[in-house]
């Protein structure tokens, strides 16, 4: 049974505080928040949603990861990568009602929360793992592009009526012909651009705050949003969110409960990657199931208080450690400080253009592109990269929650594919090496006359027994000698299923019938243990299970004394 400081880390934190520490946090926790404004603002228009939400989808799951977060300085608010997944679901349903599409990205909160918590606390936190590199470059590229294609009519400042990725493109190149371009809010939005990808290798520098400010005060000193047509954010309303229950429609259910596994996925895996990487940085030991569990905690609380889906930042948490601070109190601050500025100065951002907003989000777009590795996997494995290629297709072509679920499904199969036809080998003795070796990889290896030695390179279960058996044969029909035994180097061997030891039971039966010894040869006792239970130890017999191949081959050797052998190390002793 868990200690409730494992719990909720937050109260062992704040229990254990250093008063030296709180100078710190409250700084970085008010630097913080001057980075947290723009672009929670921005990312919820990104995601479909007015971007006073983005505030509310700010203040409330920091207060609550801070409570509930394993992390000392993980920081969790909105995020571009979830911003397509949410506007798939959010746009098509909401019929251009704001009200009903934060009620349905509220409700996607909910189910990504709820699925996060149950997860945690099964301690299925592994489970992001199963997506392989090549695959999460994938769909996180599709993702990149999904949201940068989104952001272009508003940097361009014009509005198109498009769904899906490349109509979105012909009626974007279609509305810059026909010249529906507003050359004022393009030029904001493009200098905004320039300015955050300049400063953004400066950590010293909030290279976002700078360019959003200066964007805000070009445009409300010169009145250039009733002058020449440039769309503002407006004035905020004032106040903090208040508690509501997302209530949808039957019609809503199945499409939000998906787009809402699908954020939990990718929020959970980009949290757990930062959350790891930022550990390690720190010295500490990272625990994947109670990060699943704060951060379902923290899209549960945004879902109930009038936010949406949220994530780990990679560009917001090193801002906090740049800024030094220590535990999660710097979150607490950051929040504070948005609410504060939500009750006393609502009106401070009204002029902030929304071309810029689409800068920021454009900036995190091409911030999520991963390219250079790519080209390092291409040269590798040529595989692996296609594989990428077909989710990123995936995610572009299909849109992002059937992206994701193709990801998924691709994952799934590769892992079946690496399990249903593993690689084995018949082992050979080579010269001037010891021990037994791929009679592929040595065309000089020896084999000893009727022993075939036979690795099989994976678990042996119901998807790959009937494959195994057919090794198996096949090694012993390419025997150049008539086959006395058959030695299975069994060490890669982690499993045994019911399936595969009735496989195995059935081809002792048909090698016994042809005078053939079937032999393991460096079983784990695990597996051994099941073998006993399906009671192949008794059907094959003790003496047949060998702790070494080198021990299996001299008893071969011993009660086959009529084999002419000589081994290349008996030659060199003489």
């Amino acid at each position: 049974m868990k200690h409730w400081s494992c719990w909720l880390p937050g109260l062992d934190t704040l229990r254990r505080y250093e008063a030296a520490s709180l100078p710190h946090d409250v700084f970085a926790g008010l630097v913080l928040a001057t980075m947290l404004v723009p672009v929670g603002i921005a990312y919820a228009e990104a995601s479909g949603l007015p971007g006073i939400y983005g505030l509310y989808a700010t203040i409330v799951p920091m207060l609550v990861y801070a409570l509930f977060g394993p992390s000392r300085i993980l920081v969790l608010a909105p995020d571009s990568a979830l911003a397509a997944a949410i506007l798939g679901v959010v746009v098509p349903l909401s019929g251009g009602d704001p009200l009903r599409a934060i009620t349905l990205a509220g409700m996607m909160a909910i189910v990504s929360g709820t699925v996060c918590i149950l997860a945690g606390v099964v301690r299925l936190g592994f489970v992001t793992e199963l997506l392989s590199k090549p695959i999460r470059y994938g769909y996180m590229n599709g993702i990149a592009l999904t949201v940068l294609i989104s952001q272009l009519p508003k940097l361009f400042g014009f509005s198109i009526e498009s769904d899906g990725l490349l109509p979105s493109v012909w009626a974007i190149a279609g509305a810059i012909l026909e010249g529906k371009t507003n050359w004022v809010a393009f030029g904001i939005g493009l200098g905004t651009l320039i300015v955050i990808l300049l400063l953004q290798s400066n950590k010293r520098l909030p290279g976002i705050l700078i360019a959003v400010v200066g964007a805000t005060i070009v445009v409300g000193a010169l009145d250039l949003g009733p002058q020449y047509g440039v769309t503002v954010l407006g004035p905020l309303p004032q106040g903090l969110p208040g508690f509501a229950l997302p209530r949808i429609g039957y019609n809503d259910i199945l499409p939000v409960i998906i787009g809402g596994c699908a954020v939990a996925l990718i929020s959970f895996a980009d949290t757990s990657v930062l959350s790891r990487a930022f550990a390690a940085r720190l010295g500490t030991q990272a625990d994947p199931n109670q990060e699943m569990v704060a951060l379902g905690a923290a899209n549960l609380a945004t879902g109930f208080f009038q936010g949406f889906p949220i994530s780990s930042s990679s560009s917001r948490t090193p801002v906090a450690e740049a800024a030094g601070a220590r535990t999660q109190l710097a979150n607490v601050v950051g929040a504070l400080a948005i609410a504060v500025l939500l009750l006393a100065a609502p009106n401070l951002l009204q002029h902030l253009p929304n071309a810029a907003l689409a800068a920021v989000v454009i900036a995190a777009a091409i911030g999520l592109i991963e390219v250079t590795d790519l080209k390092r996997i291409y040269r590798i494995q040529q595989w692996e990269f296609w594989l990428s290629i077909v989710c990123f297709v995936g995610v572009a072509v299909l849109g992002v929650i059937p992206g994701i679920g193709l990801a998924i499904a691709i994952a799934i199969a590769e892992f079946l594919w690496d399990g249903w036809r593993p690689h084995s080998a018949v082992l050979g003795r080579a010269y001037g090496l010891k021990g037994y070796h791929d009679i592929t990889r040595y065309p000089d290896a020896r084999q000893i006359p009727g022993l075939v030695l036979f690795r099989w390179d994976a678990p042996l279960f119901f998807a790959n027994a009937e494959f195994f058996k057919e090794r198996v044969l096949d090694a012993m029909a390419k025997s150049p000698t008539p086959v006395r035994w058959l030695v299975v180097a069994a060490e890669p061997v982690t499993s045994v299923d019911v399936t595969a030891g009735d496989t195995l039971a059935k081809l002792d039966e048909a090698l016994h019938a042809r005078g053939i010894e079937l032999c393991f040869a460096e079983l784990k006792d695990p597996v051994k243990d099941k073998l006993k239970k399906f009671g192949l130890l008794a059907q094959l017999g003790e003496n047949n299970f060998f702790p070494t191949v080198g021990a299996a081959v001299s008893t071969y050797l011993e009660i086959n004394s009529d084999v002419e052998w000589e081994d290349w190390e008996d030659r060199a002793g003489r």
